[in-house]
């Protein structure tokens, strides 16, 4: 027995004897410490700021008073059922653009699924600010079409406007899993004498659960957080995003502002790591590289009804954004239709070329960094870590996207106000472009890393995953060190998915709006909250200017992208970053 084991043993491949673990290279230590130090400067320090000021002594007291007042409880409830409302409109309208794009034997597809996408390149309110004009009180199709006049602000206008700018985010993932699907389940089931309905019911929609329940988390948690489409549409209806809002610009009351965040951080969390969780849970087995069968297009009566529903859907989305170029281009659109170039003249060379020049300037900055951490804490996370600290700086990076942008900007407000410091002085104007720590370039620029950081890093480890590690080992065995191997091996595999990230980068900090709000100052000038005040105002042809031109720069980004890329920075990939940084 002792000859047989020693045979074994010299027999045994090297491979076979666990290796000695040796400390990290020199450069793998300082990108960890520079990722921790960026995840630690832009969302950990900002998020326990809020958490200071909300759970501080002096604070405790006005929980009691939350709870108890009857108005804040409205707002929290609010909230509440916006963010429910919003996830299934959302998800349901996600699901029948891609039932028709996978299941439909009708014509225009393509179209359809151009139109589907237009929402991802827009600003966040640029569907509200286009609602009232055409659906408003006075509006140009309720009152000027039907003599109705429909007050649009409140509830039903929020889940209408949040539910066609979200939407896409559903479409693409559901998209996705219905072409992966395998048709023999379908087959089967007509071949026992099953209906289209009832296959739908009994078959497609099970096996879709985990796809349907993760889109509407994630389109609730979206809706929650969102700061500007209440703003602009809110009316009456007041819901904690715009509630901790007003308290820091309307009342400068810090301690509400958080007591608010910590109430809205609490669901957005909860539903955020709920949807990371039921992705987790897709079913799997019924997806397969090669299907054992073709998909059976509904080709009968049926889908006629279904198609005009998807067709009224998008002719609404067209109706939407071609009153934004419209009514950049006319005195004032459905009134006086007068064609004029002033407002593009006064965004383009006028008073708003600063807001654009400073914006592009921004995003432009911001997005190479956020790319290539976001490639790096995917790299760390996916091959050099293990454990709770892989487990950690994962996190750390999503930070950005798991918690609401205004919680983040107030949280920036909190963090790094000179005061905080330094008293009440004002230090470090020329660094900051303003008389405040936490607003100007450096503090928006910060903020945009934050918050594009999610998207790279959720690709990059997604491209990570397929590509073999022995594909690396190779080149280490061979001598190379770790950065090298990166730069020469790793990188080229994985570049087109870097692009598409930076791409997605780039536009998320083009139409951000949450957390710069409160960092705006008057030295730095952000097209979004040129939008906002031109729209709070009643601006609205300089609004949609805004909106053309902001649009125009991110389409402009993408086909350059697309240029350097080739195929793999294709739009879809573009859009689809906005599901897959969420997995």
């Amino acid at each position: 027995m002792t000859t047989v084991l020693h045979d074994r043993e010299r027999s045994a491949p090297p491979t076979a004897v666990a290796p000695r673990r040796r400390r990290p290279d020199l450069s793998i230590r300082l990108l960890i410490a520079a990722s921790v130090v960026l995840v630690a400067v832009g969302s950990v320090l900002p998020l326990a700021a809020v958490l200071a000021t909300a759970f501080a002594p002096d604070a405790l007291p006005r929980y009691r008073e939350f709870f108890t007042s009857s108005v804040d409880l409205t707002i929290l409830r609010n909230t509440l059922v916006l963010g429910a409302l919003v996830g299934a409109g959302g998800t349901a309208l996600g699901f029948l653009f891609a039932f028709v794009q996978t299941r439909l034997a009708v014509p225009g597809k393509r179209i359809l699924h151009v139109i589907a996408l237009v929402p991802i390149v827009s600003p966040p309110f640029a569907v509200a600010t286009a609602t009232v004009v055409l659906y408003g009180r006075r509006g140009v199709i309720s009152n000027g079409l039907f003599g109705i006049e429909y007050d649009i602000y409140g509830l039903d206008g929020l889940v209408f406007v949040l539910s066609l700018s979200l939407f896409p985010v559903a479409y693409l993932g559901l998209l996705g899993m219905m072409r992966g699907l395998d048709p023999a389940l379908e087959e089967a089931a007509m071949n026992l004498g099953a209906s289209r309905w009832r296959i739908l019911r009994t078959v497609i929609l099970p096996l879709l659960a985990p796809g349907l329940v993760a889109p509407f988390l994630l389109l609730f948690v979206e809706a929650i957080a969102d700061l500007a489409n209440p703003l602009v549409l809110g009316g009456d209806y007041t819901v904690l995003a715009s509630r901790a809002y007003l308290a820091v610009t309307g009342e400068y009351d810090t301690t509400s502002a958080a007591i608010y965040c910590v109430i809205l951080l609490v669901p957005s969390l909860v539903m955020y790591f709920a949807q990371r969780y039921w992705l987790s849970r897709k079913v799997r087995t019924t997806i397969t590289g090669r299907p054992s069968g073709n998909v059976h297009l509904i080709r009968g009566w049926a889908r006629w009804p279904i198609y005009g529903v998807t067709l009224f859907a998008a002719a609404v989305i067209l109706s939407i954004y071609g009153t934004v170029i419209i009514g950049a281009v006319t005195r004032v659109f459905g009134v006086d239709n007068t064609f004029t170039l002033d407002y593009l003249k006064e965004v383009i060379v006028g008073v708003g070329r600063e807001a654009v020049l400073d914006t592009v300037t921004f995003a432009a900055i911001a997005t190479p960094v956020a790319g290539i951490f976001g490639l790096v804490i995917a790299w760390l996370v996916v091959r050099h870590l293990r454990g709770i600290a892989a487990g950690l700086l994962d996190l750390g990076g999503t930070l950005g996207v798991a918690v609401p942008g205004t919680v983040l900007g107030i949280g920036f407000v909190l963090a790094y106000r000179p005061d905080r410091y330094f008293g009440p002085v004002e230090v470090l104007p020329s660094l900051v472009g303003g008389g405040a720590l936490a607003g100007g370039a450096v503090a928006i620029v910060l903020a945009y890393v934050i918050r594009s950081v999610p998207a790279g890093q959720r690709t990059a480890v997604a491209a990570l995953t397929q590509v073999h590690p022995q594909i690396e080992q190779a080149s280490t065995d061979l001598g190379a060190g770790p950065l090298h191997t990166f730069r020469r091996v790793t990188l080229p595999l994985i570049r087109p998915a870097l692009l598409t990230g930076l791409s997605y980068s780039f536009a998320r900090s083009m139409t951000s709006i949450s957390t710069i709000v409160l960092l705006v100052t008057p030295e730095t000038k952000i097209i979004t909250s040129q939008i906002l005040s031109a729209a709070n105002t009643g601006r609205y042809g300089v609004a949609f200017a805004y909106c053309t031109v902001l649009t125009a720069i991110v389409l402009a980004a993408f086909a350059i992208i697309r240029i350097t890329v080739g195929a793999g920075a294709s739009l879809q990939r573009v859009a689809a970053n906005t599901e897959r940084q969420n997995r």
